[in-house]
């Protein structure tokens, strides 16, 4: 087989076919956050180093994002009053977001 008789293989790398939203900052856990707008609190949080959002109440061991589809409830984050899977809220410019963890210690 010759170099050009062999199809060409399309690339796989992420960032030639991923199309981001502009850069938006957040606030998590009173720190700011880096993020593209659009894309999941709870990417965002894994992509600023941000692993561990609670602790388990059996036995206080570290969980964070797990299935990244809102079925699990493992990233559990205050948005505002509520609390919702940082999976399934996208980040936007202003947002602010607190883990469990660190609302309990800040509300007691």
């Amino acid at each position: 087989m010759t170099k050009s008789s062999t199809p060409a293989m399309p690339s796989l790398r992420a960032d030639q076919a991923v199309q981001r939203g502009p850069a938006v900052r957040f606030m998590a856990d009173g720190c700011t956050v880096d993020a593209f707008e659009g894309e999941s609190v709870a990417a965002a949080l894994f992509a600023a180093g941000q692993r561990e959002l609670r602790r388990s109440p059996r036995d206080n061991a570290p969980r964070g994002m797990f299935c990244l589809m809102g079925s699990c409830q493992e990233c559990l984050v205050w948005v505002g009053g509520r609390k919702l899977p940082a999976c399934q809220v996208p980040a936007a410019a202003g947002l602010e977001i607190e883990s469990l963890d660190y609302r309990e210690q800040r509300l007691g």
